[in-house]
């Protein structure tokens, strides 16, 4: 049987990192054999694209360059891991995935949305998340959170704008998507927000194993 996968999304400050490590040991504790990876990376080709995407000295990268480095990324990834794995009938949960790139360069950046589907067509074909979280809390309050941690890459350092725009992506993909997206409230105490995963991953694992 195929593995399933799994995406988490959610802008700066939204303990992704800390989330992701927490549901990759709740799924591993629920006996599922699970590969963690992540946008942009996941393999050798991809980390070298991610430092180049994320570095401040690339400032003057254009959109459209911006847009191509991402999914060339993810061509990799994809055919290096993520398709191998779920193909074994392994688990991926991969911090983010394409929905990032609808929400940073195509709300965030202005990319019409018809060029990134073009693209996402091309590169992943009928593959979409089974399971899609999305950490979401006000702009301001991530960003306050994000200021506290190391000194800021080439993305958090946008205004605060390009931010309200990313965070309105995500939210009317999730709106398009009722069936794969499942929204938390970041902006509780992490118990909190790890309760509501928890939760989330609970009823999702009963209707996989009621399915199996």
């Amino acid at each position: 049987m195929r593995g399933r996968f799994i995406t988490l999304e959610g802008s700066e400050g939204s303990g992704k990192s800390t989330n992701l490590a927490f549901i990759h040991h709740y799924l591993q504790q629920s006996g599922i054999d699970v590969v963690l990876t992540r946008e942009p990376g996941g393999t050798p080709l991809g980390e070298a694209i991610r430092e180049l995407l994320l570095d401040h000295r690339n400032n003057e990268m254009a959109s459209d360059t911006e847009l191509l480095l991402m999914f060339a990324a993810r061509a990799q990834h994809l055919h290096e891991l993520i398709l191998p794995a779920l193909e074994a009938g392994r688990w991926v949960l991969c911090d983010r995935f394409t929905d990032a790139t609808y929400a940073y360069q195509g709300a965030g950046r202005g990319i019409a949305e018809e060029r990134i589907a073009l693209l996402e067509e091309w590169v992943q074909g009928e593959l979409r998340p089974d399971l899609t979280l999305f950490l979401d809390l006000p702009v301001a309050q991530g960003l306050a959170r994000a200021g506290e941690r190391s000194a800021p890459d080439r993305f958090e350092r946008e205004q605060l704008d390009f931010f309200e725009r990313v965070r309105q992506g995500y939210l009317e993909q999730a709106a398009r998507a009722p069936q794969r997206y499942r929204i938390v409230d970041a902006s509780q105490p992490l118990e909190a927000v790890q309760s509501s995963l928890r939760d989330l991953l609970d009823t999702y694992l009963g209707d996989y194993r009621t399915a199996s």
